[in-house]
């Protein structure tokens, strides 16, 4: 349940934070009556998100086992591939996320009400379907009943609690701080996830190698034990990988972690250069 509250919680609050930029902009420069128009954008993210998890749910339901194979496991390549994109950007962004939205704001604005709900509708929306594909995924990965659902929307709820105060000015912390951090735990969730995907895949006949165990410590770290589901539901762990299951999530683990958590290089300062000097003719 916690990955899928981190999930919610950090997805939901980087649209929790989009909004409230957007409003705050609008009252600060006396613009309410353009407030209806963000609104509607929002609630048409919002509407389309939750239709798009409907779909997967319901429509993955009528498919084939080979079918729903395939499915879960390409979506589950293709979430997570989304995540690490995303949580790249918000990084390098973070600090600048403020500045961004009101110059796309300011445009809207001299466009007309169409722009404004394209506008707060886009901003939203790519969070919205993230965080569907993204919980979907997790959710079929743990296979926990209503337990990964019900953390992704104590999560969501949680992130709306924060986005108020943020608003209201009640709450000031690091924004790139927490986003790297909860970014890291998230890379972590999506390696999981991906190693899900394969597992997946291979069932499917797409990869092969599925009797190819990496480990089996199943009896040392039962599946049904409170601490197996514990890991299951924070790291996706699996006490029976498959060879190529443990590759993957490898190789995606280490490098991801490296290069989320490397400084950019800075260039070296350049010595001051200086005018050359010609000798004074002699008398």
């Amino acid at each position: 349940m916690f990955g899928n509250y981190l999930i919610g919680l950090r997805e939901g609050l980087e649209a929790s934070l989009v909004v409230c930029i957007l409003i705050a902009y609008l009252v600060k420069t006396g613009r309410k009556d353009r407030l209806p128009p963000v609104w509607a954008g929002v609630a048409t993210a919002v509407a389309l998100s939750m239709a798009f998890g409907a779909l997967l749910q319901f429509g993955s339901s009528t498919l084939t086992f080979e079918a729903q194979e395939t499915l879960g496991g390409t979506l589950s390549v293709l979430s997570v591939g989304l995540v690490t994109w995303m949580v790249f950007w918000m990084r390098r962004t973070a600090r600048h996320l403020k500045s961004e939205l009101q110059g796309r704001l300011d445009a809207a604005l001299a466009m007309g009400t169409t722009a404004l709900v394209i506008t707060s509708f886009m901003a939203v929306g790519r969070e919205g379907l993230e965080t569907s594909l993204f919980i979907w995924t997790a959710v079929q990965a743990t296979g926990d009943g209503w337990n990964p659902l019900i953390g992704a929307i104590l999560g969501l709820l949680t992130s709306v609690v924060l986005g108020w105060l943020f608003y209201r000015g009640a709450l000031k912390i690091n924004l790139a701080k927490f986003f790297t951090w909860t970014g890291a735990m998230l890379v972590v969730v999506a390696a999981g996830v991906l190693a899900y995907g394969v597992h997946d895949l291979q069932e499917a006949g797409h990869i092969p190698g599925l009797a190819n165990l990496a480990f089996d410590i199943s009896s040392t770290i039962p599946k049904t034990s409170w601490y197996g589901t514990l890991l299951k539901g924070v790291f996706n762990f699996q006490p029976d990988p498959t060879l190529i299951q443990l590759t993957v999530w490898l190789l995606y683990l280490a490098p991801t972690l490296y290069f989320f958590f490397r400084k950019p290089a800075t260039a070296p300062a350049k010595p001051p250069t200086t005018e050359p000097t010609t000798a004074k003719p002699t008398a």
